[in-house]
């Protein structure tokens, strides 16, 4: 009887051994394997990629988590998408070291003075222009001809530290000796180039300043709002948003990045996912015309004494 006991204890014991091991990392060559092991790793981080949407947010998002996808797939480990509502905010994850990656905007690169170094990885392509102007638009139906008559009236702007969509009209005002605060007699924050269309189109505001390419992409899309409003002024052209990377990214996966993103409208799905938030490819960046407009914000930023 003992020895049938002993039997039972010794069988029961070599179930629960493997159990353990299969809990413990067993591999059954039977079965279909992972084809992303690292991503289940507990020590492989998160590459963290952010961005603050310049366009509706829901739609907007759906694209950038289609680009990380593929970006986590292709690097064989796992991204995660952090979406913030403000170029600061985006700037902030940045400087406390909270991103990795962020699409950024030229206004919010110039601005960056973060603690933790970051460094251009990549800058979009649109129809074979990595450059956009500031439109000043105003509505249809509206009687200011001139952006003179803009004094006294209504302002929508996009983002604090959106080039197009604030920063080339603060910085116009304050090389004219005045801010937004004593030209306009009242202005606000869209957070989105497509609501600040929508404001003008709808008498929310007299004027504001959009992106070229969103104005142009918005013209294709939704003509009935397009019609809405025109252009009063067309501003010099400025860098399209980069694409920037910590510096303390390990080298060669900032190569692999930097491939990633060169190569990535060769994806058909997502070469036509792309095109829907003003992208064609992304290309190396200019950094000789990015560090111009470091130069514009520091130079705004003496002019207004901030």
């Amino acid at each position: 009887m003992k020895r049938v006991l002993s039997l039972i204890v010794l069988v029961m014991l070599s179930l629960f051994c493997a159990a353990c091991a299969r809990l413990q990392g067993y591999i059954d060559f039977t079965q279909p394997q992972d084809t992303h092991p690292a991503a289940e790793e507990p020590d492989t981080k998160p590459l963290r990629i952010a961005f603050a949407s310049v366009m509706s947010p829901k739609e907007t998002r759906q694209v950038y988590q289609q680009i990380v996808n593929y970006i986590s797939q292709q690097e064989n480990r796992p991204a995660i998408l952090i979406q913030r509502r403000t170029y600061e905010e985006l700037n902030t994850l940045l400087t406390n070291g909270d991103a990795d990656v962020a699409f950024s905007s030229t206004g919010a690169y110039a601005a960056y003075q973060g603690h933790e170094p970051i460094e251009l990885l990549a800058m979009t392509e649109t129809n074979g222009s990595s450059y956009y102007q500031t439109y000043i638009i105003t509505a249809a139906d509206s009687d200011i001809t001139d952006t003179h008559q803009l004094q006294g009236r209504v302002f929508a702007f996009t983002d604090p530290l959106s080039y197009s969509g604030c920063l080339a009209i603060t910085f116009r005002l304050a090389q004219q000796g005045t801010t937004p605060e004593q030209f306009f007699k009242r202005f606000f924050f869209t957070h989105g180039h497509d609501k600040s269309i929508w404001a003008v189109a709808n008498h929310l505001a007299d004027a504001a300043g959009v992106d070229s390419q969103i104005y142009e992409l918005i013209e294709q899309t939704n003509p009935q709002l397009a019609r809405q409003v025109r252009v009063l002024a067309k501003m010099p052209e400025a860098p399209t948003g980069p694409i920037v990377v910590r510096s303390s990214l390990d080298p060669e996966e900032k190569a692999s990045l930097r491939r990633i993103f060169y190569t990535m409208h060769e994806n058909p799905d997502l070469s036509r996912s792309m095109k829907t938030i003003v992208i064609d490819r992304f290309v190396a960046p200019d950094t000789a015309a990015y560090e111009k407009f470091k130069r514009q914000y520091a130079e705004q930023r003496r002019l207004t004494g901030t």
